[in-house]
């Protein structure tokens, strides 16, 4: 009588708190790995839109710089001229080619050289950090594939240990799982499209940089090795020219009586 009224009289467990299924909320109460694969597709994607605004800016304000060094440039008759524009200028990529020039303009034979190492150069500045964007958008939809399959793998497990396979207990997991894939591709799709409009744009400045380089090496040529008067190559020695008695006895004698 006692042990049943004790029985009757101890509380009961509390029921698990059901999870909502709100995409904050499931992410919020995902599973130890998906949680991990979830934030991470956030900080990526994040990080994404970051790069993609820096590089932004940078093509512009090197493109912008470019075309008005280019302008000033196209009036420099000589060397000198082109050399004086490069401190005012500091910032296009052209200006910087143009100072590489002028270091080595002492030696015509490598100034072509110097341009071609300062253009490669000059597109090492500019692909930074696009590897970062390039393997961002190519790894966040595998990175959310496997928050995914763990996903999937939680929602079985869950129907084994709850004997049951009713929308309460597989829908958290499931819902995370279709989570990670969106977060994954929210993450991808821009990283590849910024990507390719970046290089894109890099690429038309690199070209209008490298066709210009070819100008400029030629004015700097021409400056630092001017084109030397032409002098006649001396033939083979003549004979010497008879003197004057040996010509007047070449003449007939003159006629009697003349």
């Amino acid at each position: 009588m006692v042990a049943a009224l004790l029985g009757s009289a101890a509380p009961e467990a509390p029921a698990p708190q059901a999870v909502a299924l709100d995409p904050v909320s499931l992410i919020l109460h995902a599973s130890g790995p998906v949680f991990v694969v979830v934030w991470l597709l956030v900080a990526a994607s994040v990080l994404v839109w970051l790069i993609a605004a820096l590089k932004l800016l940078q093509v512009r304000r090197l493109s912008e710089a470019e075309r008005r060094f280019e302008l000033v440039a196209l009036r420099a008759l000589e060397a000198e001229e082109m050399f004086a524009l490069v401190d005012r200028h500091p910032d296009a990529p052209g200006a910087r080619v143009v100072r590489e020039l002028r270091r080595s303009a002492a030696q015509p034979r490598i100034l072509g050289a110097t341009a071609r190492r300062a253009v490669v150069e000059e597109q090492k500045r500019l692909a930074a950090l696009m590897p970062t964007l390039g393997s961002i958008g190519s790894a966040s939809p595998f990175v959310g594939l496997f928050g995914t399959v763990y996903g999937i793998m939680d929602a079985f497990l869950r129907i084994g240990r709850e004997k049951s396979a009713s929308l309460p207990v597989v829908a958290p997991a499931i819902g995370e799982a279709l989570i990670a894939t969106a977060i994954g591709l929210f993450a991808a799709i821009p990283a590849v499209i910024f990507y390719n409009a970046i290089a894109r744009r890099q690429e038309d400045l690199l070209a209008a940089v490298e066709a210009s380089a070819e100008g400029w090496v030629a004015l700097a040529t021409a400056t630092a090795a001017p084109s030397a008067p032409s002098v006649r190559p001396a033939g083979p020695a003549g004979p010497p020219p008879l003197p004057e008695s040996a010509q007047r006895s070449d003449r007939p004698p003159p006629l009697p009586g003349g």
